[in-house]
């Protein structure tokens, strides 16, 4: 049996507003995001233990909190949601000998909420990064999460990463596309720019229509939403470079699971052998990711090699 509930996490703020109107300095926002990182770091420490795997089967349900608002992983059509996860999550169905139940979250608070033991994991569009590395382990990959930025299409100004200096960039905040800018930052560096105005949103159709209307001058996202982005609306807008160096998609499971871990694991294998996940990703990324590692990645070591860092 799989339900799904839509879930405010205790530690999100419930507000209504839906972006940040505060433009900040890449400095102060890397301030805020070592902040949020060591708060997830305590909320590790202290959280009430998520279950593992024996845990999850004794009781006969696996707690999983998914993203509500980020395409084409996950997205709501109408009431119900869609996208690679919500397909993947009827495979699990089928997989598990116990009920996977999901609640549908905000992107801002999901990663607390499964660290302070709210979830058992999070089936959702995670990037993996050294920060989260810190907190959770990571099942075996299922998509590319290299980014790049996307101008609008008719931005004659923006043709190359030096175009981008000082200009205005709109990311997801809480996302590792803002633990990742210094990759940027060094790229505009060797042509003598800067990185200029970061601003934070709680979603990317937010982020969207803010550059379509010129408040922003270029977005950064990973790879496959970028491809979908395009696909979609390549009328508005056109994607550019990479800003960043390899990267990977992948769910974040606690390190006091390890058990979970390893079956989620033995999951991946199955639709991997069984060429479901193939599947999958050429009906929602337009590709298949071949060569993308097929073991957890449990430390910031394994994933530097792993992405060639």
């Amino acid at each position: 049996m799989h339900t799904i509930s839509n879930a405010v996490p205790l530690s999100w703020s419930g507000s209504s507003q839906t972006k940040s109107t505060l433009s900040t300095t890449y400095y102060s926002l890397k301030k805020g995001a070592l902040l949020a990182i060591g708060s997830l770091a305590m909320g590790a420490s202290l959280m009430s233990l998520a279950a593992d795997l024996p845990e999850v089967e004794e009781r006969g349900y696996l707690r999983v909190a998914t993203e509500d608002n980020y395409a084409p992983f996950n997205f709501m059509s109408g009431n119900d949601p869609d996208g690679f996860i919500a397909d993947v999550l009827v495979e699990l169905e089928a997989y598990a000998d116990f009920e996977i139940r999901q609640e549908i979250l905000p992107w801002t608070g999901l990663l607390a909420a499964v660290s302070n033991g709210q979830y058992d994991a999070a089936i959702t569009g995670a990037s993996v990064s050294d920060e989260r590395l810190r907190v959770f382990n990571y099942a075996p990959p299922f998509a590319s999460a290299q980014h790049f930025y996307i101008k609008r299409a008719d931005d004659d100004s923006i043709n190359s990463i030096a175009d981008l200096d000082g200009k205005t960039v709109g990311v997801q905040a809480g996302s590792v596309l803002l633990s990742r800018l210094p990759e940027l930052e060094a790229m505009l560096e060797e042509s003598g720019g800067s990185l200029g105005t970061v601003m934070e949103y709680e979603a990317y159709p937010e982020i969207y229509a803010d550059l379509a209307n010129g408040r922003l001058d270029y977005v950064i996202n990973s790879a496959v939403p970028v491809n979908d982005l395009i696909n979609e609306r390549g009328d508005i807008f056109a994607a550019g470079q990479a800003v960043s160096g390899p990267g990977f998609v992948a769910w974040p499971v606690p390190k006091n699971s390890p058990e979970l871990l390893t079956y989620l694991t033995d999951f991946m294998a199955h639709l991997r052998d069984s060429g479901r996940l193939k599947e999958l990703q050429e009906v929602w990324f337009g590709e298949s990711f071949d060569d993308l590692p097929t073991t957890p990645i449990t430390s910031v070591a394994e994933f530097h090699e792993m992405a060639g860092m």
